[in-house]
């Protein structure tokens, strides 16, 4: 029986394990930490004869001198492809591959759109699949979003379902070890420094996203972003833009754009973007993505049309989750980052209650830092980044800012920091408190999605 070692316990790796132990193979994963819930992760995997080993990687070179077969490593998202065991591994000549090239090998019948890039990549990912459903197509989100890949592979190959389309939000992480996965269609959205902290530089972490864009054999680029205007026109004249103005010539002729109040593509109108209720210009931006993919899929108007009039968004991404005293509450727990953060503050009607803060990420806050001083009327900061941002924001000369550390501490103080502003400005327009934090969650949260769940349950509280 062929010998296979999964390299960490999230569920990306759990959903690779069963994978190969599905398809025939003796798995064993392993995580370099130990934690209680860990534990039971492991004797959930036990009683299905998988075997989990915890508090450190292997040795791959003393395994193969002890006699032990290693036939596959797969490595999950959150362990970084230079890391020593990872590179041990491919020196060794076993075959190294990530969760997503794992899918792949079981996957790749079924056309892919692999959609990638800094920000906007999950409403791209999730108004898609809404779509090619509501053309009546099994379409299946997964990668970053829905289910993980290897759970869909798991399901087709026991003949369980048959897609017939995968629609793949896949994270920089998840492309730097998945060097043959090739989509039907390529979606790259937006371009800015993030994960600096893992490839060091941008065009590294450039390079990556632009390999699986290379591989795809048609390509959905957003004109509207000027790194990829500048970059991608050389790379891929081939490729459809999008723009939602007319800046970009190409996507009037031969891409997507908003022209005298309709959606067009290749110059045919789609739908009315009147239709489209989403706040924003990123959204509309992520909105032509979305039809040009449609449109290359051979997708007919009408059922965009239905499909867009209906989406509601993502959660956690400029998520309006109620008013209370009239004042609305927005949660943009997903902007994990400056640009992200500056998106949401622009896409929200001024003036704003902010509420940021976490652990934060290596990037230019400079446009941020301006929204701020252009909309907000108070920021209130929470997490690690408290003291890093009130001296950003002082250095700027915003001085209306308040270290609160928590977001209980954060939301009670908005809504009053609001109230007041209403109360006091009744002929002015009423506050919007806005949660964009700028920054990851790991300092306090265990992901974007469980600090966004907090946020909502606390603006739910307020009475």
């Amino acid at each position: 029986m062929p010998q296979a070692y999964v390299l960490g316990l999230g569920q990306s790796g759990i959903s690779a394990a069963k994978l190969l132990k599905a398809d025939g193979w003796q798995v064993t994963v392993c995580d370099t930490s130990a934690s209680p819930s860990l534990e039971k992760r492991k004797q959930a995997l036990a009683s299905e004869d998988i075997k989990v080993e915890l508090g450190g990687f292997p040795d791959f070179a003393n395994l193969l001198k002890i006699g032990q077969p290693v036939d596959l490593v797969t490595v999950s998202p959150g362990v970084p492809w230079d890391r020593p065991e990872v590179q041990e591994a491919r020196s060794l000549h076993i075959t190294t591959l990530g969760e997503i090239e794992l899918a792949w090998r079981y996957l790749k019948h079924i056309p892919w759109v692999g959609i990638t890039g800094t920000n906007g990549k999950t409403t791209t990912t999730a108004l898609t699949t809404a779509i090619f459903q509501a053309a009546g197509l099994k379409a299946i989100a997964c990668g970053n979003i829905g289910l993980p890949a290897c759970e869909i592979a798991i399901q087709v190959l026991q003949k369980q379902l048959q897609p017939d389309w995968i629609i793949a939000e896949l994270s920089s992480y998840q492309i730097e070890s998945a060097h043959t996965v090739k989509p039907k269609i390529g979606i790259w959205t937006t371009l800015t420094p993030d994960h600096l902290n893992r490839h060091y530089t941008l065009d590294a972490y450039r390079d990556i996203k632009a390999s699986l864009i290379d591989r795809s054999a048609h390509i959905i680029l957003n004109g509207n972003d000027p790194y990829l205007l500048g970059f991608g026109a050389a790379m891929w004249p081939k490729a459809v833009w999008t723009a939602i103005e007319d800046q970009v010539v190409e996507a009037v002729t031969d891409g997507a754009c908003v022209h005298d109040g309709w959606v067009k593509f290749r110059g045919e109108p789609v739908f009315p973007i009147s239709h489209w209720h989403l706040l924003g210009k990123h959204n509309r931006q992520n909105l032509l993505m979305a039809v040009a993919a449609a449109k290359l899929a051979g997708l007919e108007s009408a059922h965009i049309d239905h499909a867009i009039s209906e989406f509601q968004g993502v959660p956690h991404r400029l998520e309006h989750i109620r008013f209370y005293e009239g004042i609305a509450f927005i949660n943009d727990s997903k902007a994990t980052n400056y640009d992200a953060a500056e998106v949401g503050l622009l896409a929200v009607r001024p003036p704003v209650v902010l509420i940021a803060g976490g652990q934060p990420k290596q990037g230019d806050a400079k446009a941020w830092l301006e929204q701020i001083r252009q909309r907000a009327i108070a920021v209130l900061l929470i997490g690690e980044a408290a003291p890093l941002f009130a001296e950003m924001l002082n250095d700027e000369g915003f001085k209306n800012y308040e270290i609160v550390d928590t977001l209980e501490r954060a939301v009670k103080q908005a809504a009053h920091i609001a109230h007041n502003r209403a109360h006091n400005h009744p002929s002015q327009p009423l506050p919007t408190v806005l949660f964009s934090p700028a920054c990851a969650s790991f300092d306090q949260f265990a992901n974007f999605e469980q600090r966004g769940d907090r946020f909502r349950q606390l603006c739910q509280e307020l009475s």
